[in-house]
C-alpha cells in the first residue's frame, strides 16, 4: 500500500486568515489609480491606462466616480497633456 502524503496547498490569493474573519489583501485598480493621483505631479490618463490596462473612457469614469464620492479631483494642463490630481484631505 502507498502512503498518503500531505498536499501542499498554495496560499490564498482571496486574503489573509485573522481569526476567523479573511482579510482582504489584493489591491484594487481602483486603488491604483488613487495611488496615481495623489502623487505631487499626479497622472495624465495615458499614465492611469498603462497602469491599470483599462480603456481611456473607463479612467474618465473612474475619475467621475471619485469625484461622486466627495474626492476633489483637479485638472491642470502641462503643455498638450492634461494631468489630474487629488488634494491629500479631500474625501473620505
Amino acid at each position: 500500500m502507498a502512503t498518503k502524503t500531505k498536499r501542499n496547498r498554495k496560499p490564498t490569493t482571496r486574503g489573509v486568515r485573522t481569526g476567523y474573519k479573511a482579510v482582504d489583501v489584493r489591491r484594487t485598480k481602483a486603488d491604483t489609480i488613487v495611488d496615481l493621483l495623489q502623487r505631487p505631479s499626479g497622472a495624465s490618463i495615458a499614465e492611469l491606462t498603462k497602469a491599470t490596462g483599462w480603456q481611456p473612457h473607463s479612467v474618465r469614469a473612474a475619475l467621475t466616480g471619485l469625484r461622486k464620492k466627495g474626492r476633489e479631483v483637479t485638472r491642470t494642463k502641462d503643455g498638450d497633456v492634461t494631468r489630474y490630481r487629488i488634494a491629500d484631505g479631500s474625501g473620505s
